[in-house]
């Protein structure tokens, strides 16, 4: 790889996050989660501006209180699969479960996006947080924190090792001589482990990256330790450069000490950018979001932070301090841990955190005129802060991709930041990732 660090920029197609008031607003398209016509226009937007790539997440559990967005979408192998088809360069990354699916699956999948988009797949390896995830898939419990990345370590390993099943050429397709591949060629895994018996092989030749590039978000003990072993890309959250650039350095060095290259990990926090003329403007946008979010659906949506029915009878404007330690569940724990610094900080009452947590209100360094977002975007990048950025899409679907596209992009390509044409054709490529050696013909040449 090379030493020069390069910007990275993709775009999150996800609808809304838990802000349940969001549809309501008149330029919001409030379909767009179930719309594959929102995802490959966005998609196509951001392949106008040469993004890295474009990524969809995804729910196993729903209830009535779940912000609608979350209700009512589509499945993300299914729709970036439609999405390849109406695109030609950026990369496509879709969220799994390691805790409610099986790896020959789940090889099989992100292999064919691999094959269907020539080269432009990413798995986003999520270990599922909802408790309520349990009851859709035969499941008496939800496994426990770590237990659950333990679970993912013997499950990333098996899908690897699957995509290895066929070495490089194995194919060989000659008509003349009735020879379809080369049996030395093929390899069956026979892995046998604590959670998981898979035989192998898998029946498809080698995805044309080797592996799709493997995302992960998980921003506890539990997840940074296996983001620095397993993860290419780490999609976080931090809410200013002095929080981000201490995450970047922790988590690069958690890398180096299990021998990894630190470029071959790269941190890539998901911002919300608001932009527009003024600042004054921008910050207005801003008002006229935070001011869609409705006290009942905000408690609906933090509900999921807390133990079951632990917010009954907490007062709505009291300090919430007093009530936190035993209230707060360990499903997501870095999310909880973020809950209990903004409540101690702020002295936040729980309407107060509800309504910010709903609105994604608060401090938001991406709020301003396209000059300002790209000197924040500068700003972090050489501060290593963050490798580059997700963008989301919004808040206001689909307007927010093209406005980014359109009036922060051009600044960033200006300034040398960010690339002009695409150089690559997959996405390891776009993102100067190393291709992965098959394990079983690193074996056989020792």
């Amino acid at each position: 790889m090379s030493a020069a660090r390069r910007l990275i920029l993709a775009s999150s197609l996800s609808v809304g996050g838990n802000h349940a008031g969001l549809w309501r607003h008149p330029r919001y398209w409030a379909n767009a989660s179930i719309d594959i016509d929102y995802f490959t226009s966005s998609a196509r937007k951001a392949e106008e501006g040469k993004l890295d790539f474009v990524f969809v997440g995804d729910t196993l559990f729903v209830d009535e209180h779940s912000a609608p967005q979350l209700i009512n979408r589509l499945e993300p192998l299914t729709l970036l699969s439609a999405v390849a088809a109406a695109t030609s360069r950026i990369g496509l990354v879709g969220t799994l479960s390691t805790t409610y699916h099986e790896p020959y699956h789940t090889a099989r999948l992100f292999g064919s996006l691999d094959h269907i988009s020539r080269g432009r797949a990413g798995w986003n390896v999520v270990t599922t947080a909802l408790p309520g995830s349990a009851a859709n898939f035969s499941r008496d419990s939800h496994p426990e924190h770590d237990q659950r990345y333990k679970v993912a370590d013997e499950f990333l390993e098996i899908v690897k090792g699957l995509w290895d099943s066929w070495e490089e050429g194995a194919f060989l397709r000659d008509k003349s001589s009735g020879v379809y591949f080369q049996p030395e060629k093929l390899h069956t895994l026979n892995y046998k482990g604590n959670y998981f018996s898979v035989r192998g092989p898998l029946s498809m030749e080698r995805p044309p990256q080797g592996w799709p590039v493997i995302v992960q978000a998980g921003a506890s003990e539990a997840g940074q330790a296996f983001a620095a072993r397993h993860a290419e890309i780490v999609f976080t959250h931090q809410h200013s450069v002095e929080e981000a650039r201490q995450f970047y350095r922790e988590l690069k060095a958690r890398a180096v000490s299990l021998g990894r290259d630190p470029q071959s990990l790269l941190v890539l926090p998901g911002i919300n950018v608001i932009t527009a003329a003024s600042s004054e403007e921008a910050h207005a946008r801003q008002a006229e979001i935070d001011g869609l979010a409705d006290i009942d659906e905000a408690l609906k949506g933090v509900e999921k932070y807390f133990q079951p029915s632990a917010l009954n009878g907490i007062p709505l404007d009291e300090p919430l301090l007093p009530f936190l330690d035993k209230l707060l569940t360990d499903g997501f724990q870095a999310e909880t841990a973020r809950i209990a610094r903004l409540v101690r900080a702020d002295h936040l009452t729980l309407r107060q955190l509800a309504l910010r947590l709903a609105s994604r209100s608060g401090r938001n360094p991406f709020v301003g005129t396209p000059e300002h977002v790209a000197d924040t975007i500068q700003h972090w990048f050489n501060s290593e802060a963050a490798d580059g950025f997700i963008v989301s899409s919004g808040p206001i679907v689909p307007e927010g991709i093209h406005r980014f596209v359109d009036h922060v992009l051009p600044l960033l390509q200006q300034r040398g930041l960010y690339r002009t044409e695409y150089t690559s054709a997959t996405l390891r490529d776009h993102l100067g990732l190393p291709f992965p050696a098959n394990r079983f013909s690193r074996a056989s040449s020792r």
